[in-house]
């Protein structure tokens, strides 16, 4: 009987025990403190890498009308938005100079050819008539010089002329008979080839001339070369302007392009065909969108940066953005659709080791993970983790996360 009593006791000896050792840990374990931190789930998503800069809005069809020659506006057909067609007046100026530009030219081209025609029959009217004259005269001389030789040689073998005046006689004759040559040579070949071609190229200057003061004519009244909206007129009716001088723009607002500026850095992330998004803070509720069409070749100098020129188009151009303006443009130069992610704050780095803290039960658990693309504000995890773990952001106090610390988590 005393043993059974004995066995009992020691029974209930280990229970109180056991209890003892429960309370213990329990009073241990409510006694530590938990830190309250903020957490993320682990989940699916798309990551992507941009850089953005800015640019300028610049027309691919573009039609700016410089003044021909100076003059006043004479009428202006347009105002500024005005959507207008191909071949519609759109300004007029005075025609006074230009008119008297062909004048010019005519006369020009007119006194070309004459000169022209004239070195062709060997010379003018008058310089023919003389040539003629001239001739005449010689041939005159050549006939009495060979009269005179010939009654000084009957004289001669009668013995009343000597020998010497019958070769002074023949001398004479033949100096008037190579000045007859020379005339007619003159008269019928007086230019040379050479000559010719180079008051034909005259002409065909003289013409070239003609043409371009006809055009510089046809060119007073303006017209539209193609369908498209006037968004510049730097002139009003009665302005006059020098001859150079911009008169007016007309583009076609459905076909525009931006010039971007991309600091050197970033450069190398660039390639043809990315996409784009554009903004413009005159309009910050609307968005177009685009593509990289030609990506820096060189680095220039553009005021105080060192940038890539880069050409993109605007795919969604409707006539509601204005060439010239200066627009914001941002490129998705990387993109990793449906990958693994965590909020980027959730990601620690230990030199070329990177980790988070897991949620695990009521504690963190230091867990290291492989990390791919990384923006601003999403890391993409390649191994590590798993779709629906829940990892920490931070403490809502000042508290140091740290693998093995309590926790709860902010509701």
């Amino acid at each position: 009987m005393a043993q059974q009593v004995s066995g009992r006791s020691r029974t209930w000896l280990w229970v109180v025990l056991a209890v003892v050792v429960v309370a213990g840990l329990f009073f241990v374990r409510s006694g530590e403190k938990r830190v309250t931190v903020r957490v993320a789930e682990v989940q699916r998503s798309t990551i992507d890498q941009r850089v953005s800069t800015n640019g300028k809005v610049v027309p691919t069809v573009d039609f700016q009308a410089h003044a021909p020659t100076g003059g006043e506006v004479k009428a202006l057909y347009v105002s500024l938005n005005d959507t207008v067609k191909a071949g519609q007046p759109l300004l007029r100026l005075s025609d006074a100079q230009a008119r008297k530009d062909v004048a010019a030219a005519e006369a020009g081209v007119a006194s070309a050819e004459a000169q022209l025609d004239a070195m062709k029959k060997g010379g003018t009217q008058d310089e023919r008539i003389a040539a003629k004259g001239d001739l005449e005269s010689a041939e005159l001389q050549q006939r009495q010089a060979a009269g005179s030789v010939a009654a000084l040689e009957k004289l001669q073998a009668q013995g009343a002329a000597s020998l010497n005046e019958v070769t002074s006689a023949k001398q004479r004759l033949a100096e008037s008979t190579v000045k007859v040559n020379q005339l007619k040579t003159r008269q019928s070949d007086r230019y040379s080839t050479g000559d010719l071609q180079t008051q034909q190229a005259a002409v065909q200057q003289a013409q070239s001339s003609l043409d371009a003061a006809r055009a510089e004519l046809a060119a007073v009244d303006v017209k539209a070369p193609f369908g498209g909206t006037v968004y510049a007129i730097p002139v009003s009716q009665y302005d006059f302007v020098q001859a150079g001088d911009a008169l007016l723009d007309v583009a076609d607002l459905n076909k525009l392009e931006v010039l971007a500026y991309f600091d050197e850095p970033d450069v190398g992330k660039l390639a043809n065909g990315q996409p784009v998004k554009i903004v413009w803070d005159a309009k910050p509720q609307s968005v177009w969108h685009g593509h990289v069409l030609e990506s820096p070749t060189t680095i220039i100098t553009y005021g105080t940066r060192n940038v890539g020129e880069c050409l993109i188009s605007v795919d969604d151009a409707h006539g509601d953005l204005l060439p010239n303006t200066n627009v914001t443009v941002t490129v998705t130069t990387m993109q990793h659709p449906d990958v693994l992610s965590i909020p980027r704050e959730a990601l620690h780095s230990d030199g070329s080791s990177n980790y988070v803290y897991r949620i695990v039960g009521d504690k963190l658990v230091k867990t290291p993970v492989q990390v791919g693309l990384i923006n601003l504000t999403l890391v993409e995890i390649t191994g590590g983790l798993s779709t629906g773990d829940k990892v920490a952001l931070n403490a809502t106090s000042e508290e140091d996360l740290k693998d093995g610390l309590p926790v709860k988590v902010e509701n």
